[in-house]
């Protein structure tokens, strides 16, 4: 009987190391596995741009679905977040030039940028909107994937660094902070895409900074969304928006897809979620690239679809789904998209 226990306490402490252990590994990105050869390839860095710690800037829908753009709150809104999200497309091109020619000037590029916005204190000031949210989320979200991109060149210090992880995890904490209280109130807008597009910035944040509390806040929201994934593949929030609502069901899956890959590739089986949730609402998705017809129906509105191939807002995230659900729908849809570059996901997908 002693010897019986012995085993057994033995075997607990074991497991509890190795659990130790897990817990103790060093979170990644799907950046992670593929180390760039540095090279001594040209590029040619932006100059400095300087942006205030606070955001003022707000909506530019007309309507109570938030489906018509009034074109003059449009104009507005372009012109108060368009510094930021400049830096941002300025930050994921340096970070995807040194990605696919290995150049250590676009590294050192998109570092500069990133230490510019760390030093400047982007985005820690007053978003005076939830608008200003959403911009602050998708644009750190897609500095930090920058920064993953990058991280591996060499080309900083440790202590910089340390001060760019510090930087986003301040910001990353004044988005969990109004989703958290958002989520607390009647109604729905903080449990529909934009939660899970804040999800992918603090993921990435929280693989940059290897804090494990932002990851799992972060896998948390995909949960969320995957939870509300209907039988027929749609999400109920995001039919309610009316001639929009295919139009935010690639939206919002996209941050789902990048989330989704972040857990795989430390260790979580996210894709298989409620029984491989996620299949029905990309076959949804990518039927309504090829034809809005069910959305139209379902909505009793035709929809607000593109003309011409799918765009790298609609369709980034596919070379990573397909990478594991081979489907050749969508790779003919992938073949006749002229980009996949996408600055609120950070630019390219991985390779």
């Amino acid at each position: 009987m002693k010897r019986v226990l012995l085993s057994t306490l033995c075997c607990f402490f074991v497991l509890a190391h190795v659990s130790l252990a897990c817990a103790a590994k060093p979170l990644r990105s799907p950046w992670d596995l593929r180390h760039v050869k540095v090279t001594g390839a040209a590029y040619e860095c932006p100059a400095i741009v300087h942006l205030s710690r606070d955001l003022t800037t707000d909506g530019f829908y007309a309507d109570s679905k938030s489906s018509i753009i009034d074109p003059v709150k449009w104009k507005a809104y372009n012109e108060s977040s368009g510094p930021y999200k400049n830096l941002g497309n300025q930050a994921v091109a340096a970070a995807d030039a040194f990605r696919t020619t290995g150049s250590r000037a676009a590294a050192e590029c998109a570092v500069t940028l990133l230490n510019t916005a760390a030093d400047d204190g982007v985005f820690t000031g007053k978003m005076s909107s939830r608008q200003a949210y959403y911009v602050q989320g998708w644009v750190l979200g897609a500095m930090a994937i920058a920064y993953l991109k990058v991280r591996d060149a060499g080309v900083e210090s440790h202590d910089k660094a340390g001060q760019v992880t510090e930087w986003m995890k301040s910001v990353a904490r004044q988005t969990m902070e109004f989703y958290d209280t958002a989520k607390a109130k009647p109604g729905g807008e903080a449990q529909n895409n934009h939660l899970y597009w804040a999800g992918v910035e603090i993921a990435a944040v929280g693989i940059a900074a290897n804090d494990r509390s932002l990851f799992q806040w972060a896998m948390d929201t995909y949960k969320n969304g995957v939870d509300q994934i209907t039988p027929d593949g749609t999400l109920p929030l995001e039919m309610k928006r009316g001639q929009r609502a295919l139009h935010y069901h690639l939206y919002a899956l996209s941050p789902l897809v990048y989330l989704a890959e972040f857990g795989e590739v430390n260790g979580l089986q996210l894709f298989k979620t409620d029984q491989f949730a996620m299949k029905k609402l990309v076959h949804r998705c990518v039927a309504g690239l090829d034809g809005s017809g069910y959305f139209d129906q379902a909505t009793g509105i035709k929809q607000d679809t593109p003309n011409g191939p799918p765009t790298a807002e609609e369709i980034s995230w596919a070379p990573i789904w397909n990478r594991r659900f081979q489907d050749d729908a969508l790779s003919a849809l992938i073949g006749k998209a002229e980009s996949l570059s996408y600055m609120y996901l950070g630019g390219l997908p991985p390779a």
